[in-house]
């Protein structure tokens, strides 16, 4: 190969034509090794922020409640629009019938206000299939007085107001047979009715469960079964339970509260996130004050569909 041209008056000072590709070539790779560090330490940061709410896909969320008033919600909410970019619409609805047929209907789109048991009786009895997919807390049913300090001093005869929904309704009856205050047949069920009681010290009352705590307030009953919402409502002192039953007990796991959503939403991934959401420390702090005598529980959707499936199935062989 022939040299390259060498202009005449300035022999010594230029360097061939191959040298000076070659060094603009080493020049070329250092400043693209550069750019690709600014690349990369800037990619970085661009992956972190994908992950926060700003970089997700703003979405709308309406999630029906019983208790919306409660603090912990405040949090909740403004970390799904910090984390996940969602804003979540909360309805209350004072009555328990109302939320499962709102979801059916497209009302809301999660609710969050009852127990498996709960919602394993009303997908049996609507033939619908309604889907847990996060769980929150078990809590206490307990019994209330505002006259008396024990079960033992409630006079006999006297009234005790309980829930009248199925599920709550047995449940309370299984409180008043703890509490020695009644009796049921074969030591009673999840699916006990006021029928089944064999012998009874006080005359149980059914009432609507938000009508429970203003009975007893009113005085048109001795003592009552209060859902923790409604006794929280009513301003009923954590002094005036009298009896309880445990929420911590392996019997307790139909008892679970529940994120419930559509059967065909229950791998929608916001929905699953938001459920999820509710075990942050920050949402649980505020909502350990709001229900201080809640259990805490964190259960795999996995899980709860599986204990669904098992009291749907014990729901329909006591229907039968």
């Amino acid at each position: 190969m022939s040299a390259s041209p060498v202009l005449p008056d300035r022999p010594r000072r230029k360097r061939p034509l191959g040298w000076i590709i070659a060094a603009a070539v080493v020049v070329l790779a250092i400043i693209v090794a550069v750019v690709v560090v600014a690349v990369r330490g800037g990619g970085s940061d661009q992956a972190g922020a994908a992950v926060s709410g700003s970089d997700r896909k703003a979405q709308t969320v309406t999630i029906g409640v019983a208790d919306k008033a409660l603090p912990y919600w405040k949090t909740y909410t403004a970390l799904a629009k910090e984390r996940l970019n969602v804003t979540v619409k909360l309805t209350n609805f004072a009555d328990y019938s109302l939320p499962n047929p709102a979801l059916k209907d497209g009302q809301v789109d999660i609710n969050q206000f009852q127990h498996i048991q709960y919602l394993a009786n009303y997908n049996v009895t609507a033939k619908d299939d309604l889907q847990p997919i996060g769980s929150t807390a078990v809590y206490p049913l307990p019994l209330y007085a505002t006259k008396y300090d024990k079960t033992s001093a409630i006079p006999e005869g006297a009234k005790v107001a309980i829930p009248n929904d199925a599920i709550n309704e047995a449940r309370a009856l299984l409180v008043l047979q703890s509490a020695k205050l009644i009796e049921l047949q074969d030591g009673g069920s999840a699916f006990s009715t006021t029928d089944d009681i064999t012998s009874h010290k006080v005359d149980v009352q059914p009432l609507d469960a938000s009508q429970t705590a203003n009975a007893l307030q009113q005085g048109s009953v001795a003592a009552a079964v209060v859902n923790n919402n409604f006794a929280t409502a009513a301003g009923l002192p954590a002094s005036s339970k009298v009896f309880t039953d445990d929420p911590s007990s392996s019997s307790a796991a139909p008892y679970v509260n529940v994120f419930a959503v559509r059967n065909e939403d229950k791998d929608n991934a916001t929905y699953l996130d938001l459920a999820k959401l509710f075990q942050d420390s920050a949402v649980q702090k505020d909502f350990t004050k709001d229900y201080p005598d809640a259990v805490a529980r964190d259960e795999k959707a996995s899980a709860l569909q599986d204990e669904l499936a098992t009291v749907e199935r014990d729901a329909k062989a006591a229907a039968e």
